[in-house]
């Protein structure tokens, strides 16, 4: 079984920070963009994870929806900011996902 739009399996929802402080990108079901799955597997089986370099506490509060991190995730959007639901929503998304695109990235 899986997720049922594009949106939900292909487009980030939140970026996981991981104890050795490298981040995950996950899809609205918590699995690596592409999964479309809604089972269980454990994140360390999957090379998934990099370190953002440079990412900042001021860059987070702008990335969240809630303007900070929760529960080690960065939760881009949350079921009342549904980028699809409104033009208004996307382009918030959209934002954050231009200042995602500029991070490098190592392991």
């Amino acid at each position: 079984m899986g997720l049922g739009d594009f949106r939900s399996v292909y487009l980030p929802y939140c970026i996981q920070k991981q104890a050795d402080g490298s981040f995950i990108v996950l899809n609205r079901e918590y699995k690596p963009l592409g999964f479309n799955s809604i089972e269980h597997f454990d994140y360390k089986d999957y090379p998934i994870s990099s370190k953002i370099k440079g990412l900042t506490a001021k860059t987070i509060k702008k990335l969240s929806w809630n303007g900070r991190m929760q529960d080690n995730s960065i939760f881009l959007y949350n079921d009342s900011s549904i980028p699809t639901r409104s033009k208004k929503n996307m382009k918030k998304y959209l934002e954050k996902l231009e200042i995602l695109a500029k991070y490098k990235l190592s392991k």
